[in-house]
């Protein structure tokens, strides 16, 4: 690529078009580079996430999909809007089978407890125990202080704007998975 940009400086002589076009060019090549910098960025963050949820299963003795059920379970009730076992399963990716054997382990270790608070009394709410709540709290409190310090260098508008593009990456996620890798893999 370089000695085709090379190539082309000879050629044009220095004139104007050609160097609109080689900005041009570098605007592109700067701009792939930082796509390429942020989506490297994104994997390492997403990395590490999993491996926090994988030191608190060993911290709490549990497999790391029991914990990663705990966090979804954690996380839920702290957004006001507690998981049902079908939405729990959604949410860790697996059967309604595995997921109630999943739900029996964590109930049986006393880290969740099932409720009926719907008016519609076959519904099953997912609750954490008192006794986890403080546990995660511990474990997960150096992770919530060190990130709100790190997001608080930026400003309500940048914060929107990061909320908006991983909305949008988001949904571009969601989309490909229940269309073109819906059954596992792309579809032809």
């Amino acid at each position: 690529m370089a000695d085709a940009d090379a190539a082309a400086d000879q050629n044009s002589g220095g004139g104007g078009d050609d160097d609109e076009t080689r900005v041009d060019h570098a605007t592109r090549v700067d701009h792939a580079t930082r796509v390429d910098h942020l989506m490297d960025g994104l994997r390492a963050f997403g990395a590490n996430y999993t491996e926090f949820t994988r030191r608190f299963a060993t911290w709490l003795g549990l497999h790391s999909t029991d914990a990663a059920a705990l966090v979804e379970i954690l996380y839920a009730e702290d957004q006001g809007a507690p998981l049902s076992p079908a939405r729990l399963s959604e949410r860790v990716s697996l059967s309604s089978g595995a997921t109630a054997i999943l739900l029996k382990r964590l109930e049986q270790a006393g880290h969740i407890v099932r409720t009926r608070e719907s008016t519609d009394r076959r519904v099953v709410t997912l609750r954490s125990s008192p006794d986890i709540r403080p546990r995660a709290e511990a474990f997960f409190g150096p992770y919530a202080e060190r990130m709100a310090k790190a997001m608080s260098a930026y400003s309500p508008q940048e914060i929107q704007r990061f909320e908006d593009f991983i909305g949008r990456l988001r949904s571009t996620m969601d989309a490909l998975l229940a269309d073109e890798y819906r059954d596992g893999g792309p579809t032809a």
